[in-house]
């Protein structure tokens, strides 16, 4: 033992660790509550430590992922702002189209009929612009033919018989062609123009118009002889011939088939001009005469056969006798051609006219009676009919005497003619309305542009002129077309603006948002159509066109259009549902991650944070024990000195 050494006595000693252990322990508490913690290193406890550290550092991550969803939700309150903006402005639109559609203040004027008299049949009225176009619409102002033509009738009872047959009943007269075909879709202003002359009353024209085709046709055209046949008595029906001749289909053949009965009895056809495509040979047509279904009656006939009858014309009477004195020959034994040549002479003679052929054969071998004029006052007629001998029962009783017919019937159309034919022209429906004005013409412009009216005079009636006048258009639909295109302008600029932090999902950006510290969990945001493609809600996904004026003249226009802005509502609807369900999707995973993060930290300081009033409790426990152990040590040092006093 060195000499040096302090030598403590074993209380001392005793006590000495006791401090030394308290001091420890009080120090460790002072930290403790110091710091919080009851786990500060990996000394104090290693599995708390590491354990707490990693829910530590997760927490800590899925913090960092709380500001993109934030960020997020930002970006999706944004489109949903644009979304509603712009489903606002498409409402505005859809109002402005409907009171576009009810508004029905469309501009007109009136106008007099004052045509000259006798007219000219050259006289027209013409509209065009507003809703017609460039191109002209004429409509003539007279009825029936502008040239006049010689009348005539035939006389089916002359042509030559046997009348040494039994005699039969006397059919219809019937004329037939073939029918070749014509597939071509109708324009406007095509037309098939078909003369015909029923039992030698005079060629009177009738029409097939685009409106029959529609109304008989297939597809625009028509495509068969059924259908063919319809239209010609749709055109029949409109005309002067309604109810003397019909039209019937069978066996690649269109016939014509007469009214009435009897030797007069006869159809011809002379003209066919004007259909689709130019061509008169589509329809298998080409002039052709009667063919007279006349009854045969029978009793032979002798030299004392005679007809006789006055050929009255508008230049006078001609009393004509037909005999075996023709031909020295009974009159049965006389051709047609005879017969024309016995009236001819006998016709020129009594009326002091030299070379007219008041009468002519047809290509049937019927005889066919002419005026020896053209014009208003030509007509032709046979009166005193009277019959001898065999001729007695030649079937000529059937045809009895025949009213003169006037040819060239010219005259101005009414009021009400004119607007039943406006109304019958298919490219001016929906475009104009024609109606009578207690005598005037009333022409309605159905357009927001002006219509321009040709054939007026000086003083503003309807004369056939070229003086011109305008209708103006709709002023409050022109207003609301502007007022339709400046919403539509915006559309673009409210989904430009619906950006938020440099993403628009408006313009097809894609927001992708990332939820858990791994990325495995995660949701994409992106405007798409109902296939799933990326779209941009703008104007061209919405289909919404701007428009011209000429978009709000019909109805029909404006209803579509009323559809179209219907179908883009659906859509922002159902965007706006897509963008709404993203929205709280992303919500609830931020309220997700807040509640795992506090979960995440609870846990943690669980492991490894103090009790504050435990270790408070302890340090004033391990400041008693150092008290105590103060005072042994001062004891048990005392009981050291009890020497000293040996030497006192």
């Amino acid at each position: 033992m060195s000499s040096s050494q302090i030598v403590l006595s074993a209380g001392v000693r005793q006590n000495l660790l006791s401090l030394q252990s308290t001091a420890q322990l009080m120090a460790l508490t002072q930290n403790r509550l110091a710091t919080g913690k009851k786990v500060n290193t990996a000394l104090d406890n290693p599995v708390n430590f590491f354990t707490s550290a990693t829910l530590q550092s997760r927490a800590s991550d899925l913090s960092s992922l709380l500001d993109a969803m934030s960020n997020g939700i930002k970006t999706i309150e944004a489109a949903d702002n644009g979304l509603t903006s712009i489903t606002g402005a498409v409402q505005s639109m859809q109002s402005t189209l409907r009171q576009a559609r009810q508004d029905k203040s469309f501009k007109f004027a009136s106008y007099a009929l004052n045509l000259p008299s006798p007219p000219t049949g050259t006289e027209q009225v013409s509209l065009s612009d507003g809703s017609i176009g460039t191109t002209p619409i004429n409509i003539g102002l007279t009825t029936g033919s502008a040239t006049a033509t010689a009348a005539t009738f035939t006389a089916g009872a002359f042509a030559p018989v046997d009348l040494s047959t039994a005699s039969t009943a006397p059919t219809a007269g019937t004329n037939t062609f073939a029918y070749v075909g014509n597939a071509a879709v109708w324009n406007a202003a095509d037309e098939v123009d078909v003369t015909i002359n029923v039992d030698g009353a005079g060629p009177q024209t009738v029409t097939i118009t685009q409106a029959m085709v529609l109304a008989n046709g297939t597809g625009g055209a028509l495509t068969s002889g059924t259908e063919f046949a319809d239209a010609l008595n749709d055109a029949i029906a409109a005309s002067p011939l309604a109810g003397d001749v019909t039209a019937s289909f069978a066996g690649g053949n269109i016939t014509l088939t007469s009214a009435t009965t009897g030797p007069s009895s006869s159809v011809a056809i002379t003209a066919v001009n004007g259909d689709p495509d130019a061509s008169n040979t589509d329809f298998g047509a080409t002039p052709f005469g009667a063919t007279v279904a006349a009854g045969t009656p029978g009793s032979a006939g002798s030299t004392g056969d005679a007809i006789s009858f006055n050929l009255v014309t508008e230049a006078g009477t001609a009393t004509i006798v037909l005999d075996s004195t023709i031909t020295a020959v009974d009159i049965t034994a006389v051709t047609a051609a005879e017969l024309a040549t016995a009236i001819n002479t006998q016709a020129n003679a009594d009326l002091g006219t030299t070379g007219i052929n008041y009468a002519t054969v047809d290509t049937n071998g019927d005889l066919v009676f002419s005026s020896g004029t053209t014009g208003a006052t030509s007509s032709v007629a046979i009166s005193g009919l009277t019959l001898s001998g065999a001729a007695t029962s030649s079937g000529i009783a059937n045809h009895a005497a025949v009213n003169g017919l006037a040819a060239g019937s010219l005259a101005a159309k009414t009021v009400d003619q004119m607007v039943a034919e406006i109304k019958g022209i298919t490219a001016l429906q929906g475009k104009i309305v024609a109606s009578n004005d207690s005598g005037k013409l009333r022409i309605q412009n159905l357009s927001t542009s002006d219509l321009t009216v040709t054939g007026l005079d000086t003083d503003g009636t309807i004369t056939g002129a070229t003086g011109t006048a305008a209708i103006g258009g709709n002023d409050v639909r022109k207003s609301l077309v502007n007022q339709f295109n400046t919403l539509r302008d915006q559309l673009d600029k409210f989904a430009d603006d619906s950006y938020y932090n440099g993403v628009n999902l408006l313009r097809g950006d894609k927001l992708k948002l990332v939820f858990n510290e791994t990325g495995v969990s995660s949701l994409e945001i992106q405007a798409k159509d109902q296939n799933g493609n990326p779209i941009s809600v703008d104007n061209i996904y919405l289909q919404i066109q701007s428009v011209t004026n000429v978009d709000f003249d019909l109805d029909t226009n404006i209803d579509a259009m009323l559809d179209t802005v219907g179908k883009a509502l659906e859509s922002l609807r159902a965007q706006a549902s897509n963008f709404g369900s993203n929205l709280s999707i992303v919500q609830n995973r931020q309220d997700f991650t807040k509640r795992m993060i506090t979960t995440l930290q609870t846990g943690a300081d669980t492991l490894v944070l103090a009790d504050a009033n435990e270790e408070s409790a302890n340090m004033l426990a391990l400041q008693t024990r150092q008290q105590l152990s103060t005072t042994a040590l001062s004891l048990s040092a005392q009981a050291d000195q009890a020497v000293l006093r040996l030497f006192q």
